[in-house]
């Protein structure tokens, strides 16, 4: 009789101890519109999120459900919300993609987003239809380990820095002038945020050069940014960049940082003083607050890899019990010369994975090389990828290939290389390119080399950074190289510790090559972050196993032939 009480309580706590781990859905209601605020202290519209900017953070467990009921109180526009870093295993229709993925969603409409975070990161979502995320649509998301795991490292607090760049000119005076002929650049943006806020055209830190600062940062919107710390305590960083252009670097005065996470995978732990974050990119870094702790410190956002005509951003890392207003004594740190592409390159080839994460595939059944070049069509200056512009359909790839939809997208095959003659030096001696909606198609379960070139742009002595990035799948970066990608550089790939990414950059006139499994049965879109090169079409469309994707929400494909056959009642 003892026994079978013992067996039968062993049993109950067992179930509550599993219960008590068990994964939860979050529920969230959101409304998107646009708000009145000063991001840099200058009043503009922007994207908000139940008025809110950036967005509200989601916190979450691994393995938990994410249920979001998006409202589009937008008065003239569709919406939709990519969730960065988030895999969608199972789930494709919720990558929030448009023409991709779903349909925009119009003007009072609601759609749910209901998706599994399956993996602790750090992960941020932002606006994936025309430019929106420049217009601010973007918040934090992050995943913390489950119930009964641990971090494999020690802080005692962490702290969230969405960084991103902002524009005064408005998202559709830029989409106008990229499309225009002649053409218009946007240009450099006007400040850097953190957390969403910047100062324009002053400088917090002017006292320090003995002039005063001329900063009016009364308003909530635009004050500095503050991080408190104790001393003699260890804190992590949650890092992501939204950015629409700039390249950034990240210091902190008088502290080092040791990265531990990138694009939510740990990687073999290293310490540097500075570090370079692309659009698309996150990472963790943890710091120790061994300074003077009379002090407090800048922590400071500059611009690499493009001449910077736009001031950094500063936060203030404030010692308790010191005033949060008291600002540091010394200078912040100095950005690296912003073309200095071997300080750039010398961090990218620190990121190496942590032991115990999985290892690619010896071999790949598939190699794509995809040449990154600016062309022009009828006068129009264009991205390409082989010589191919991407445009998207007014239906989502996913709905269309699903039901097998004919003429909903170009079905002839993307090409997989590039003339074995081109000279990517030089600027494209044919500079006309043509635009397309077709789509590479990937055995399911097979794996993928993708090789990216980077090359001339149509000026002379132009080549600029590509940060890239695969929706619904983590990819190992094999390598990088310089000049043109040869049959040589095979031998050089690291297949022992390459870093698992999502996003991953091209260096001027370089070459990256990454490795992935297309285990994710749904149609993926990759592409440059940068947002105006998407608008201008650097990108493609991955789709693999969508015969295996089960019931797609009917509210995902209400548009284009998806939609007039479903009011038909022609779909199944």
């Amino acid at each position: 009789m003892a026994k079978s009480l013992l067996l039968f309580f062993t049993c109950i706590a067992s179930v509550l101890l599993q219960t008590s781990f068990a994964a939860k859905t979050r529920h969230f209601k959101w409304e998107v519109s646009y708000i009145y605020a000063s991001p840099d202290c200058n009043e503009r519209l922007v994207m908000a999120i139940n008025g809110q900017f950036p967005g509200p953070t989601i916190r979450a467990k691994a393995g938990d459900t994410i249920h979001v009921e998006l409202k589009n109180a937008l008065h003239t526009e569709g919406v939709v919300i990519h969730w960065h870093g988030i895999r969608q295993y199972g789930t494709p229709w919720a990558d929030g993609t448009a023409s991709i993925s779903q349909c925009a969603i119009n003007p009072e409409e609601t759609f749910v987003y209901r998706f599994e975070v399956d993996k602790a990161g750090t992960y941020f979502y932002h606006g994936h239809y025309g430019m929106q995320r420049a217009a601010g649509l973007y918040g934090s998301l992050i995943v913390d380990v489950a119930d009964g795991e641990e971090e494999p490292f020690h802080y005692d607090a962490d702290f969230n820095l969405l960084l991103s760049d902002w524009y005064h000119q408005s998202i559709y005076d830029q989409m106008v002038g990229l499309s225009s002929k002649p053409f218009r650049w946007i240009g450099e943006p006007q400040s850097l945020l953190i957390n969403g806020r910047g100062q324009y055209n002053c400088s917090l830190a002017a006292h320090v050069a003995g002039g005063t600062s001329a900063c009016n940062v009364s308003s909530k919107d635009c004050a500095a940014v503050v991080f408190q710390v104790l001393p003699n305590k260890t804190y992590r960083l949650r890092i992501a960049s939204t950015t629409s252009l700039a390249s950034l670097n990240l210091a902190i005065g008088n502290h080092k940082m040791t990265v531990v996470e990138a694009d939510g995978n740990y990687v073999e732990p290293f310490t540097v003083n500075d570090m370079d974050i692309y659009s698309g990119e996150s990472y963790s870094v943890l710091i120790t607050t061994n300074q003077n702790p009379s002090s407090n410190y800048w922590l400071s956002i500059g611009v690499r890899g493009r001449k910077p005509n736009t001031q950094p951003a500063l936060a203030i890392i404030n010692y308790r019990p010191n005033s949060a207003s008291k600002l540091p004594e010394s200078t912040p740190p100095i950005t690296p010369v912003w073309n200095d592409y071997a300080h750039s390159k010398s961090f990218s080839y620190k990121i190496l994975a942590r032991e115990g994460t999985p290892k690619p595939p010896p071999h790949a059944a598939r190699r794509i090389a995809m040449l990154n070049t600016q062309n022009r069509i009828d006068g129009y200056i264009k991205w390409a990828i082989n010589n191919v512009s991407l445009a998207l359909p007014p239906t989502p790839y996913l709905g269309s290939m699903r039901y097998r939809l004919k003429n909903a997208f170009d079905a002839s095959k993307p090409p997989e290389s590039f003339s074995s003659d081109y000279d990517v030096m030089k600027p494209p001696t044919n500079a006309n390119t043509t635009q397309s909606t077709n789509a590479y198609v990937i055995q399911l379960n097979s794996t993928v080399d993708i090789i990216l070139q980077n090359a001339n742009a149509l000026a002379d002595n132009v080549s600029e950074i590509h940060p890239w990035h695969l929706h619904g799948h983590d990819f190992w970066v094999l390598g990088y190289g310089d000049g043109r990608f040869g049959e040589k550089d095979v031998s050089k790939f690291n297949l022992k510790n390459p870093p698992l990414r999502n996003s991953v950059v091209i260096f001027p006139y370089g070459w990256t090559a990454i490795r992935y499994v297309a285990d994710n049965p749904g149609v993926w879109a990759f592409h440059c972050h940068i947002e105006p090169h998407l608008h201008m079409g650097m990108g493609v469309i991955i789709a693999e196993g969508v015969e295996y994707v089960k019931r797609i929400p009917k509210e995902a494909i209400t548009c284009g032939m998806t939609g007039k056959m479903l009011m038909n009642n022609k779909l199944p």
